[in-house]
């Protein structure tokens, strides 16, 4: 990097989020210093992690340590670490931005909530931003950072104004010092340059941090009897000075390692905040130390929001892997399948080998044990919460949940306990499927479900017309990952999952009478040669009561909302044609029925095959091939109706 200094303008959305943090959580402020610390730690973590396999690069400075230093006079409060530090290229994709992924999802969820003065401290710690919370008390920010291994440092600076500047300077050694300089403190509102501020958010927040959080405090020294000054009666004119000496201000006692009676609920959340950067109370947590032939202690944490990337590839999850209280790993995914991957927490195995990696995890058999202990205490704990706590959680973390009936073949009835859906008779409740198959009628056989994006879509669906008529209960699947349930989860409890809008429904009151269905072959064929390019069959419905017509697909095919989800995602769906069936008993198709008896050739029948197919398409949510023409037949129809 050239040693000029280089100016750089934050992207407009970055800028837009910063403006949010800095005008916004002014009841929150103390959470920044929570925030600095909390990196710092991460820092120290991630070079420990690197002395495994490269054990010299801690060269001379081998004492971890975080050091505050608070200036009165200038108005300066800075922390520093002597972690793995940054280079000039991390300190842009880092610093120089608020997240690779999810600020534009963050603004949205913030303009639509219309009450951003309310949600924006939980919306942003949805978000995560922490560094960046640095401007909720400061002017100016300035970061200088001195990777490990290289002899070069950078400085970054900003006052949250729109730009940032980037140099290369000088630093004595590796890590990383982040300089606050302070705004004027309001009225009544605490002074961060005094110790005791400094004391009590640490305390408060940082407490359990692994590495001493130092600073330079004031005390008094007994003085030495030969240095005593004397008076005239020959008695010390004082016996005691005022010294500044480095003070240790957190107790670094791992809160996983207490016995639970001993620990506090709010230590329990601001450890999760601490590991998590998540700005929000955890949901519940769940503190254990397994004892056996194999030891290890866990503090897994359950969030109560979900966070704006749960679902971006890129994303770290994973659990904090400890040996002996060491450091090991920060994103341990042999620990945690996932569908499960929105837990927070630390395991520590004390008999781990040290030097492990991650292709040594996947064979070592403790790891395996801890693995499956892990999803079992956590599906136990998510199956034992009460209704309204489970909701909650439902509502941020059931989409994810459910990709564990298609990924996690043992636990695959566990999970099917928990996964809840809305149902054509739950008014907008959530129903466990136990609680369906409860309340199913007596001569029902299956578990019905119909899947796709909409929810007012599916409850008047033309393909439940009759199993409303029967009264019976349908499951409504509106996320995507539904379509990989049901190929997961074929039963439940020795009864089957039918989809509604695939094969027939094998219902007493739906069976069409041979005779029936004699007299319609003729124009069904008509029909079908006709749209031969788009359905493959045209049959009588065992669906529909007083729809005219729906789209449907043999047992096997492919839903229509699965061949839609694999469009938008940019992949070939197979070109499976539909079965378009036909309500014999409705007067529109009997009437259709008479015009093709008196005259085959008639050219409204053509007209007539396609608006079916239209009708069914619309009914199922689709878009159909030709709107204008699909308008200008309806309006005849009016026309000539009127």
């Amino acid at each position: 990097m050239d040693s000029k200094k280089e100016t750089h303008q934050f992207k407009t959305e970055v800028q837009q989020l910063l403006n949010l943090i800095i005008n916004s959580l002014y009841s929150n402020k103390d959470i920044f210093l929570r925030e600095l610390i909390s990196n710092s730690s991460d820092a120290i973590d991630k070079l420990r992690f690197q002395t495994q396999t490269e054990p010299d690069i801690l060269g001379d400075d081998t004492e971890f340590r975080i050091k505050i230093v608070a200036d009165k006079e200038k108005r300066t409060i800075e922390v520093s670490d002597n972690g793995i530090g940054m280079t000039s290229d991390e300190v842009l994709e880092n610093i120089g931005t608020i997240a690779k992924s999810g600020t534009a999802a963050f603004l949205e969820a913030m303009e639509a909530s219309k009450k951003q003065d309310l949600l924006t401290p939980e919306l942003i710690g949805q978000f995560g931003v922490g560094f960046y919370s640095s401007f909720i008390v400061a002017e100016k920010v300035t970061l200088i950072t001195r990777a490990a291994g290289s002899e070069t440092a950078t400085r970054w600076e900003s006052s949250g104004d729109g730009s940032f500047t980037i140099e290369e300077t000088a630093k004595d050694s590796r890590g990383t010092t982040v300089i606050l300089n302070l705004k004027k403190p309001e009225k009544d509102e605490q002074d961060f340059t005094e110790e005791w501020t400094i004391r009590g958010i640490i305390k408060k927040h940082s407490d359990f941090v692994s590495y001493p959080i130092l600073m330079d405090v004031e005390k008094d020294e007994p003085i030495p009897e030969k240095e005593q000054i004397l008076d005239k009666d020959n008695k010390p004119v004082a016996t005691t000075r005022k010294v500044r000496k480095e003070e240790t201000l957190n107790s670094m006692k791992a809160i996983w390692a207490r016995d639970k009676k001993e620990v506090s609920d709010d230590e329990y959340k601001e450890f999760y905040k601490h590991i998590s950067h998540d700005w929000n109370d955890p949901l519940t947590h769940i503190h254990l130390k397994l004892e056996g032939t194999t030891e290890y202690s866990m503090l897994l944490y359950i969030p109560s929001k979900a966070p704006f990337d749960m679902f971006h590839q890129e994303r770290k999850h994973g659990i904090q892997l400890y040996c002996k209280r060491v450091f090991i790993m920060e994103d341990c995914k042999e620990l945690l399948p996932e569908y499960l991957r929105f837990v927070k927490g630390v395991v520590d195995a004390p008999d781990l080998n040290l030097n492990v990696s991650r292709e040594i995890l996947q064979q070592d058999r403790l790891v395996r044990n801890i693995h499956k202990n892990v999803v079992k205490k956590i599906l136990d704990l998510l199956a034992g919460m009460e209704k309204d706590e489970y909701e909650k959680f439902y509502n941020e973390f059931g989409p994810v949940i459910k990709e564990g009936t298609h990924t996690d073949w043992e636990n695959k009835d566990k999970i099917a306990e928990l996964i809840r859906y809305k149902t054509t008779k739950s008014d907008g409740d959530l129903v466990s499927l136990a609680t369906y198959i409860e309340n199913m009628k007596p001569d029902q056989k299956e578990i019905y479900y119909i899947t796709g994006d909409n929810l007012s879509s599916l409850i008047d669906s033309p393909h439940l017309e009759q199993l409303k008529e029967k009264d019976y209960e349908v499951l409504l699947m509106t996320d995507p990952v539904d379509e990989w349930v049901t190929m997961s989860l074929t039963e439940y409890k020795e009864k089957k999952l039918k989809s509604a809008e695939k094969g027939d429904l094998d219902l007493e009151l739906d069976k069409v009478d041979d005779k029936k269905k004699d007299e319609y072959t003729a124009l069904f064929e008509y029909v079908k040669s006709f749209l031969e390019d788009k359905v493959k069959e045209v049959r009588p419905s065992s669906k529909l009561k007083d729809s005219v017509c729906c789209l449907s697909g043999d047992a096997n095919d492919m839903s229509a909302y699965m061949e839609k989800l694999l469009k938008s995602s940019g992949q070939e769906a197979p070109g499976v044609k539909r079965v378009l069936e036909v309500n014999v008993d409705h007067p529109a198709i009997a009437g259709i029925k008479d015009l093709f008896e008196k005259d085959k050739d008639n050219e409204r029948l053509k007209d007539y095959s396609n608006l079916l197919l239209d009708m069914a398409i619309i009914g199922e949510g689709g878009k159909v091939e030709n709107p204008s023409r699909f308008s200008k037949m309806v309006g005849d129809l009016m026309s000539n109706a009127l």
